[in-house]
């Protein structure tokens, strides 16, 4: 015969109820921090797509104005040399990088000073690198205010976490301050993703741009290096 005390603990292991493991989707996972949390994961969210536009875009930009056509310099050259400024500025007008939007200041002002000539080409350099920057200070922003925005909806979720704690009274249990933390805690991760990707998006483009500059300076160098020898 099976002892009595053995079937009551088969009975009892029979009869434990299965432990079923919860996940959370994102969407739970954002309307989880009740309005307040909504609000700073939608900030959150917007900040995000806005981040990766200005990569795409600034990325486009940037490696349109970086791609070099490598007969355009010779031309130039060619038609200096030959004092053809009529064909000089038209090859500069139909080429659409920065380069040659300085260049063709330059060859507006040949017969001019060399200084005059050097001062036309470095205005110009300054603003395609403003045009190349376009929304960078944007990026550079997001990257350091979405941290800050995760974690001030951290801190409205645990204040509102601990005040329910108190309205409770004495019937405070685990579940109750654990769902409270990982639901503000949300905000504060969502934060970083995005400003971690705001980041690196953010040095990726100054280092695109710092080569495009790099370009722009070695050209427009030649350049005035070669007007200073046919004059």
């Amino acid at each position: 015969m099976i002892p009595l005390l053995q079937i009551d603990t088969i009975s009892d292991i029979l009869a434990t109820p299965e432990v079923t493991e919860k996940t959370l989707s994102i969407m739970q996972l954002i309307t989880s921090g009740g309005t307040g949390g909504t609000i700073i994961m939608t900030a959150l969210g917007i900040l995000s797509i806005y981040a990766v536009y200005i990569l795409i875009e600034r990325y486009s930009a940037i490696k349109k104005a970086s791609k070099e056509d490598e007969n355009f310099f010779n031309s130039i050259k060619n038609f200096v040399e030959q004092k053809d400024i009529s064909a000089a500025k038209t090859l500069c007008q139909n080429t659409d990088n920065p380069i040659a939007h300085m260049i063709e200041k330059g060859v507006d002002r040949i017969d001019k000073p060399m200084t005059d000539i050097s001062a036309a080409i470095e205005n110009q350099g300054k603003l395609e690198i403003y045009k190349m920057e376009n929304n960078l200070a944007n990026l550079a922003t997001i990257a350091g205010a979405a941290p800050m925005i995760g974690f001030l909806g951290t801190v409205i979720g645990m204040i509102v976490a601990f005040h329910e704690m108190a309205s409770a009274g004495g019937n405070i249990d685990v579940e109750m301050l654990s769902k409270g933390i990982y639901t503000a805690m949300v905000t504060t991760v969502a934060g970083l993703v995005v400003g971690i990707i705001a980041y690196i998006a953010y040095n990726y483009l100054v280092t695109k741009v710092e080569k495009v500059i790099f370009q722009m300076e070695a050209r427009t160098t030649e350049f005035l290096d070669h007007l200073h020898q046919t004059e």
